[in-house]
């Protein structure tokens, strides 16, 4: 993996910044969207510095390292997983990469996950999730999925707010010529996936006021970027990149929903 101090030093955190490494910043990132999916939802969250996040689902931490550089937040990374390529820890990656972009002092890396994170009520004042629930209803079921939402009311502050991030389908039927890729097997996208709409409910019966959410405009093209990118996508083309590219955006989206906790 393009793992390596001069990968870091040369690309830098910066909003501005449109010239990124998307082969090493998908290295490190899961799913669609990149360092653009945390700028996309830190915004959205208006984020403000000095204040405590909660990161649910950091695999290797660069959307942590991120917020935490751009955005001046204490981070407390969570992520029970271990690594696909070298069986680390995912957190031991987030601290590696939190110390080689000099924000160790705002990151925490433990290796807990939701619905049981175990901390205390009422102790952050954002939670930031992208491509990590929707792996949980996949594999765990629905209840699972809303459990680990109540969870995150729970662990948020009064007013505190939510930002989540995840791929979603359309409300539309899924093209037939699609049907075995995404609907058929244990990994099958549609056992993961479902509409903003069918999201948002989920995100209310947890508790929370909806700010915002939609499906993201440029779902298609951070899709594309995925497949392009991602290095398991890259070993196997035959594989996630060409459900995308028969997809073609007809079917596959990607959502985010802004909530707030109420005061």
């Amino acid at each position: 993996m393009l793992e390596n101090r001069s990968t870091l030093t040369k690309m830098k955190f910066h909003k501005s910044n449109k010239n990124q490494d998307l082969d090493f910043i998908y290295s490190q990132c899961s799913g669609p969207g990149g360092l653009r999916l945390a700028e996309f939802l830190a915004e959205k969250m208006m984020i403000q510095h000095d204040k405590w996040l909660l990161d649910v689902g950091t695999n290797r931490g660069l959307q942590t390292c991120f917020l935490a550089k751009e955005y001046g937040v204490t981070v407390v990374g969570i992520d029970p997983l271990d690594d696909r390529t070298d069986q680390r820890p995912h957190v031991e990656h987030l601290m590696d990469n939190a110390r080689k972009w000099g924000v160790e002092n705002l990151i925490l890396g433990l290796q807990v996950g939701v619905p049981e994170s175990y901390f205390a009520a009422n102790t952050f004042d954002y939670v930031y999730s992208s491509t990590t629930l929707e792996m949980i209803r996949g594999f765990q079921g629905e209840s699972a999925y809303r459990a680990s939402l109540r969870e995150l009311y729970r662990v948020l502050k009064p007013n505190g707010v939510l930002g989540l991030g995840e791929p979603m389908h359309l409300d539309v039927p899924i093209p037939a010529e699609l049907v075995s890729r995404v609907a058929e097997g244990e990994g099958a996208y549609a056992n993961f996936f479902v509409t903003i709409d069918e999201t948002i409910a989920a995100v209310n019966s947890a508790g929370f006021e909806i700010v915002e959410a939609d499906y993201v405009p440029q779902a298609q093209s951070w899709w594309q970027e995925f497949a392009e990118h991602d290095p398991f996508c890259q070993a196997d083309p035959e594989g996630e990149p060409k459900t995308i590219a028969i997809d073609n955006g007809r079917w596959l989206s990607f959502g985010y929903v802004i909530a707030r906790k109420a005061s």
